[in-house]
């Protein structure tokens, strides 16, 4: 039997990934003009490759799930103008509010529209807690086990096989797959959801698209977002075809409820306080109904629940919500519950997760907005104003089951005062990591690749000093050995450097302890309810010298 031959039939039917690896090797063998009975056992090892791709795409082909849609969601009213779009365009904006179920049965129309055989449907959210969630859901949909057809992955954690057809994931996940593979070939079909949200992830990976489709029209790109700004994306790939959707989505009353200044000035309340009177005035109005607040961050969140104990409020569901927690903590706030739940979020909660019963949402109308100086070099979290956009987007979680309520911690007129969107985060970041990447991948220069909304040019002046200053570029602002060896590092470049000198200071072991400690966010556990008895258990590993004697 003639292993060439046998590998030139069997190419076509393997999955895009293989089909385009083994054939570039064939390509060059067959360039070469060498005797090929000499590479005999090089060109049985490709056949085996390629007949092992050709079996996966056959039992993905075998199992694949046949998709029902909910009768409800605004989206599966549109299911065949959609599936027909998705055919006939390469590119495609889904834009749907609040509730239209776009999230989730997209990536089922995607199958029923042929798509997922050549290669997987990728689907990117914003936050790992969306990413997991969603994922489990549309599997249970779906009828499949999680972790086959339908998988996820995330930071530290993949939950995908070599039969998973929809694949959930951050969009931090698939930005680092393009490093290794620039052209995507494991997706025949790529899902960037809540593009609205515009973080330096989804605008560096909206502008490699734009480049992708071009050199791979067989791929197809679906880019959904909230009804926000819409035709900005649709111009950016070439007036691609808009479908909205509108969402099942009950009136919210608004009420706005601002802090008196000269108290708030005085000390005498905080929006905390707001809050905790806002939650008691809901649960002595009304029977029924959760309620979702809106907090900056996990402080915040600690002390109004301390509060809401203070003052005597029982016989609810208190459950906090923010990145930090562990999974399983997180999915306390989507499980039923006997008791009214009261839920105590970040801005974590404001796009894509759907809290069920939720019919009260309290805005404290403020977030951390992550932001770098470029000239000092320092990034910070301050809490400030939410924009105009992300107000919506928390009202609109009072509307998904019933009608809703939505009370603002501020005023009206501080509201129309507000920027209608949030500044997107290429315009506020560092920018060192983005152009280490992009040197890395050969993705062209960060000057002239096609973002949405180009950064600064002192942002970029910024991030070309700092990496000159690691030893990263050169003066040609080209990648040095030591650069493209901090490329390979999944971390911030100044961490990257401390732990390649480590190296060679015979320390490497103590430092990447300390370089973790410094990459996530604090991982030692502290329960709501059981505060007090972490502090003490956290204790007897505390250095009094230093935090980073503390993590060794």
């Amino acid at each position: 039997m003639d292993p060439l031959a046998d590998l030139k039939s069997l190419l076509p039917q393997c999955l895009l990934y293989d089909q385009v690896r083994i054939g570039s090797r064939l390509a060059v063998l067959l360039r070469q003009g060498v005797d090929l009975s000499g590479r005999r056992r090089e060109i049985e090892n490709l056949r085996d490759r390629a007949a092992n791709s050709a079996q996966l795409r056959a039992s993905r082909q075998a199992q694949r799930p046949r998709p029902t849609y909910p009768e409800l969601l605004p989206v599966s009213q549109r299911r065949d103008e959609i599936i027909a779009a998705l055919q006939k365009h390469s590119v495609l904006v889904i834009a749907g509010e609040t509730g239209s179920g776009k999230t989730t049965q997209i990536p089922k129309m995607c199958l029923e529209a042929g798509l997922g055989d050549l290669g997987r449907i990728g689907c990117t959210q914003p936050r790992r807690v969306a990413a997991l969630s969603i994922s489990r859901r549309v599997a249970e949909e779906l009828q499949v086990p999680w972790g086959k057809q339908v998988g996820c992955k995330i930071r530290f954690d993949d939950d995908t096989s070599p039969e998973t057809i929809v694949k959930f994931m951050t969009d931090g996940i698939l930005l680092a797959e393009v490093q290794g593979d620039p052209n995507l070939t494991e997706y025949e079909v790529i899902v960037v959801d809540e593009a609205h949200e515009r973080s330096l992830n989804i605008d560096f990976l909206l502008g490699h698209l734009r480049q992708l489709v071009e050199r791979r029209p067989d791929l197809k790109l679906i880019i959904t977002s909230a009804t926000i700004d819409t035709a900005r994306f649709s111009a950016a790939f070439g007036n691609a075809p808009v479908i909205e959707v509108s969402g099942r989505v009950y009136p919210v009353e608004v009420r706005y409820a601002p802090i008196n200044p000269m108290e708030e000035e005085s000390g005498d309340q905080t929006f905390i306080d707001a809050a905790a009177t806002a939650i008691e005035d809901i649960l002595t109005s009304s029977s029924t109904g959760d309620v979702l607040t809106f907090l900056p961050g996990e402080r915040d969140i600690r002390e109004l629940k301390d509060l809401l104990i203070t003052r005597g409020v029982y016989g609810v569901d208190v459950i906090p919500l923010f990145g930090r927690l562990s999974g399983s903590d997180q999915q306390r706030a989507f499980q039923p519950s006997t008791l009214r739940k009261i839920v105590l979020a970040t801005n974590i909660a404001e796009t894509s997760i759907t809290l069920p019963g939720v019919r009260f949402v309290i805005d404290s109308g403020m977030a951390r907005i992550s932001r770098y100086n470029p000239r000092t070099r320092v990034k910070r979290l301050p809490v400030e104003p939410v924009s105009q956009s992300s107000a919506n987007q928390r009202k609109g979680r009072a509307g998904r089951v019933a009608q809703g309520i939505c009370i603002r911690l501020y005023s009206e007129e501080d509201y129309q005062s507000r920027p209608e969107f949030t500044q997107p985060e290429i315009q506020r970041a560092n920018l060192a990591e983005v152009i280490l990447r992009m040197k890395a991948a050969g993705l062209g220069e960060i000057e002239t690749f096609p973002f949405l909304e180009p950064p600064t040019p002192a942002a970029i002046r910024g991030g070309y000093d700092l990496l000159r200053e690691l030893g990263a570029l050169d003066d040609q602002r080209q990648l040095t050995p030591l650069g493209q060896d901090l490329a390979r590092l999944p971390v911030d470049p100044t961490i990257g450097r401390i732990v390649l000198q480590s190296s060679k200071e015979n320390v490497l072991e103590d430092v990447l302890i300390i370089s973790a400690g410094l990459s996530i966010q604090d991982p030692r556990e502290r329960p709501f309810e059981a505060a007090a008895a972490a502090s003490n258990a956290h204790r007897q590993f505390q250095h009094s010298a230093s935090d980073f004697l503390t993590l060794l």
